[in-house]
């Protein structure tokens, strides 16, 4: 079966993502694959793109922004995979961080710690557009002191929603997700069909 390929920033987004998928993209099979950080995603993109042999595989490529510019990054990423044969690659930008999506929903991040008083984060204007808090990682450390990137991915991917969260970033990286879910779908039922014509003849 055809499968999704996820080529992430790091491991981090590797844990959200198996959290979060099989609930809000129910039935995408994917494969996430985690890099140490930004450069080794970015060396490692044209050699997977070219060497990787599966029938009807598709890519997305996740990387943090990091106080650049989303429009740029996502440009040149899209520009890398174009090169390298793969025009039909998404390709999404957490912005600023990946922990910008945590601040996107208050009320899962309040939650996940068992600390009410964060559902009150969106009233505040350094919070009010997640996309734009800096450094949200160590923004969320001051908040929460336990917070570790690992365990939060996990804790919080059993619990970002897609209707409730305000981070335009994550929203757009559901819905691209969603659209190749969609193309998915579309291909497994043309296999299928072909298949039962074989099967009749």
């Amino acid at each position: 079966m055809s499968r999704v390929v996820f080529l992430l920033e790091e491991y981090s987004m590797k844990v959200l993502l198996e959290g979060l998928l099989p609930r809000l993209v129910p039935c995408l099979p994917f494969l996430c694959v985690p890099h140490e950080g930004k450069q080794d995603l970015e060396r490692s993109i044209p050699r997977k793109l070219r060497a990787w042999q599966e029938p009807g595989v598709r890519f997305v490529v996740v990387r943090d922004n990091d106080g650049g510019d989303c429009r740029t990054l996502k440009e040149r990423l899209a520009g890398l995979c174009d090169e390298n044969g793969r025009q039909d690659t998404l390709v999404r930008i957490a912005c600023q961080e990946l922990e910008a999506w945590y601040f996107g929903e208050p009320k899962a991040l309040a939650e996940a710690y068992n600390r009410p008083a964060l559902t009150g984060l969106s009233s505040k204007a350094r919070y009010r557009d997640p996309d734009a808090v800096q450094q949200p990682s160590a923004e969320l450390a001051k908040l929460v002191p336990e917070f570790q990137k690992v365990s939060g991915a996990r804790l919080m991917g059993s619990r970002l929603s897609e209707n409730d969260n305000f981070s335009h970033s994550f929203r757009a990286f559901i819905d691209g997700v969603r659209r190749v879910a969609v193309g998915f779908e579309v291909a497994q039922g043309q296999a299928g069909d072909r298949a039962g014509g074989r099967g009749e003849d």
